[in-house]
C-alpha cells in the first residue's frame, strides 16, 4: 500500500490509498500524520488504519496528479517541526559519482578526498550485525518543513548559487510519538537538490550547499524497504532527456543499513521531540553533475522507480537576486 496526499480545490484536504491497482479515499482523514498517531496509540500498523478507513470511494489520480493539487506524502502542521536531513556516502555508486565531482573541480591526481575515506569505512563497517553498532555515516541538516515543495512543483534556484542539481534518494519518514519513540512511517521518493558546485570547492562548503529546497514524493511507501530498488534518473530540456542515469538502490547497493543510519540521527534526544516529523535521505546512488552535465532555469528533474507508484518530477526555476537587511535592535 502507497498513501498520497492532495488538495481538493475547495482547498480540503484529503488522503488517499494506492493499493489493488485502486486509488481509494481514506473517509474522515486529512492528513497523514493524524492517521500515524491514530496507528501508534490504537497499537496497530500504519497500513492496516489505512485500510480501516477506506470507505469504497474513488479519487481520479490522474487528475489529481496533472492539475497540481498533490502535497507531500507527509507534512506537519506546524513545518518548522518537520525536521529534513539526511546522510551521503552511502551508495556503492556514490563514491564514483562523488570522486568524478572531486576530479572535475580539482584535477584527477588530487588526493584522497575526506568523501573517499568516509565511503571506505562505511563498506567496511556501515552493516553491522544485529544488536551491534556500526560506522558512523556523514550527515546533514537540509531544512525544516518550509523547504519542502511538492511533487509538481518548481524547486527555486537561489541567486547566489552556482549550480543546481538532482540528488535522487529514498527518504525515510518518522514521526515521534508522545513517549519520544521514533516510528517509521515509511519511504519515500526524494529530490535532495543540492549546489555540488559550491561543495566541490570545498568539502566544508558540504553545509552551504545542502540549504536549499527538496521534494518528496509523491507516494509513501508502507511496509519494508525492498532489498534492490530500481529506476531511472532523468534531467529533461524542453521535454527531451539530456541525461539519463540508473538509480540502484535498497541496502543490496547500500554501504550502510538503514538501521545503522537511523541509529546515528536518532541517538540525539532533540531529534527524539514528542510530536514531530523527520524526513531522512538516505543518499544518492548517481549525480548528473558527475557526468558534467551543466543544468540550466526550466529543466525539469524525474525520478522514476516503479516500487515507488508515480514519478517524481519537479522543474528548477532560478530565483531573482532577494535583498535584506541585517539590523541592530
Amino acid at each position: 500500500m502507497r498513501l498520497v496526499q492532495f488538495q481538493e480545490s475547495s482547498g480540503k484536504r484529503r488522503v488517499g490509498a494506492i493499493a489493488n491497482g485502486k486509488a481509494n479515499l481514506l473517509g474522515g482523514v486529512e492528513r497523514v500524520y493524524d492517521l500515524a498517531l491514530a496507528a501508534i496509540a490504537s497499537g496497530s500498523s500504519l497500513a492496516v488504519e489505512a485500510e480501516r478507513h477506506i470507505d469504497g470511494t474513488l479519487f481520479d489520480y490522474d487528475r489529481v496528479s496533472a492539475d497540481g493539487s498533490l502535497l507531500p506524502p507527509v507534512d506537519h502542521a506546524e513545518p518548522a517541526r518537520f525536521w529534513i536531513t539526511g546522510t551521503g556516502l552511502t551508495h556503492l555508486g556514490s563514491a564514483d559519482a562523488r570522486d568524478k565531482m572531486h576530479e572535475l573541480a580539482h584535477g584527477a591526481d588530487a588526493d584522497l578526498t575526506d568523501s573517499m575515506k568516509i565511503f571506505r569505512m562505511g563498506l567496511t563497517g556501515g552493516k553491522p550485525a544485529e544488536g551491534e553498532i556500526g560506522v558512523q555515516p556523514e550527515w546533514f541538516f537540509k531544512g525544516l518543513g518550509t523547504c519542502l515543495v511538492p511533487p509538481g512543483s518548481a524547486l527555486p534556484l537561489p541567486s547566489f548559487a552556482l549550480a543546481g542539481g538532482e540528488e535522487a534518494e529514498i527518504v525515510g519518514l518518522y514521526i515521534v510519538s508522545p513517549d519520544g519513540t521514533p516510528w517509521r512511517l515509511g519511504y519515500a521518493l526524494g529530490n535532495e537538490f543540492s549546489d555540488q558546485v559550491t561543495e566541490a570547492i570545498n568539502y566544508l562548503y558540504l553545509a552551504h550547499s545542502k540549504l536549499r529546497a527538496c521534494s518528496i514524493g509523491p507516494e509513501l511507501l508502507l511496509g519494508d524497504l525492498p532489498d534492490d530498488v530500481r529506476g531511472t534518473v532523468r534531467v529533461l530540456r524542453a521535454g527531451k532527456p539530456v541525461w539519463e542515469g540508473e538509480f540502484l538502490s535498497g541496502e543490496s547497493n547500500m554501504s550502510h543499513s538503514v538501521r545503522n543510519l537511523e541509529h546515528y540521527h536518532f541517538r540525539y534526544d532533540m531529534f527524539r521531540r514528542p510530536g514531530d516529523l523527520h524526513a531522512y535521505f538516505f543518499g544518492a546512488p548517481c549525480l548528473s553533475c558527475a557526468h558534467d552535465v551543466k543544468t540550466r532555469s526550466g529543466d525539469e528533474f524525474e525520478i522514476d522507480v516503479p516500487a515507488f507508484g508515480r514519478p517524481l518530477r519537479n522543474a528548477m526555476t532560478a530565483q531573482a537576486e532577494q535583498s535584506f537587511a541585517i539590523r541592530a535592535l
